[in-house]
């Protein structure tokens, strides 16, 4: 993504225009921050969902796929490895304070693709990225495992396409297996129950709804298979800390309220200091 350039640091601006990127990995690390829209990134190992005002971390190296939904408008920063030494090599999603979104949305004067750094830039990519690093031991819970055994795989795309109506019987019987060998594969392969993937599915479904001010609360309720909003409000309150309303307010009006100018990328060769 440098482009043959030797920056320590650099930023890219996505906008607009829904896309998958396909399969990829980088020699970089990346904080992707989610200034509106939803955006979906799925490893080998999980999915994880990345609505506005959180920001995913994906290390050097991890192949993945990301799903930018339309209307989506992200920021990504890009790190040398050198800058965030990271043992393991597993992505997160992380609640972004808020002094890294203004040092991620000033980064945006330094494209990752210009040819090189300077004492500026450098410095401001080393400072952030000890912050990032900080940021990295408070994960949030917002990604679903996946799995490489072909029924557990059939059963999560199953179930992932039914959120609105389906039950253990049903998915089984959609993937050619007993109920009770769903179950205990499910559990044996994933560490949960396929109840307990169910209701996850249900509410981080709901988060990337919940971001679509055309749908009502009611209506996000209905599409991911809640009976009523009460028990619906009780479920994401207690997995998200906050009722649907609040999260609604707090990820989609203030971010449409309160969307920042960016700044102007510099132009090749400009001075920075």
């Amino acid at each position: 993504m440098r482009r043959g350039g030797t920056a320590l640091g650099g930023s890219y601006l996505h906008e607009g225009a829904g896309m998958v990127t396909g399969w990829h990995s980088h020699n970089l690390h990346q904080i992707e921050y989610a200034m509106a829209g939803v955006v979906e990134v799925e490893t080998a190992s999980a999915h994880y969902l990345l609505p506005p005002q959180q920001a995913a971390w994906i290390p050097a190296g991890l192949e993945h796929q990301a799903t930018l939904n339309p209307g989506a408008r992200t920021i990504a920063v890009l790190f040398d490895p050198g800058i965030i030494p990271r043992s393991d090599a597993r992505a997160r999603i992380l609640a972004v304070p808020p002094l890294i979104r203004e040092m991620m949305i000033y980064a945006v004067r330094w494209p990752i693709a210009r040819p090189g750094g300077d004492v500026v830039s450098n410095g401001f990519f080393r400072t952030l990225g000890h912050l990032v690093a900080e940021a990295l031991e408070h994960e949030a819970p917002l990604s679903l495992p996946t799995s490489s055994d072909p029924v557990v795989a059939a059963a999560i795309a199953y179930t992932q396409a039914h959120l609105d109506a389906v039950s253990v019987g049903e998915v089984g019987r959609a993937v050619g297996v007993s109920e009770r060998t769903l179950r205990r594969q499910f559990q044996t392969t994933l560490g949960m129950s396929w109840r307990e993937y169910l209701l996850q599915a249900r509410l981080l479904r709901a988060m990337a709804l919940l971001a679509d001010p055309a749908m009502s609360v009611l209506e996000v309720s209905t599409a991911v298979g809640f009976e009523n909003p009460s028990a619906f409000a009780r479920a994401f309150a207690q997995h998200c800390g906050e009722k649907p309303s609040a999260y609604r307010r707090r990820t989609g009006g203030t971010a449409a309220q309160s969307e920042p100018d960016l700044p102007s990328p510099r132009r090749p060769g400009a001075r920075t200091s």
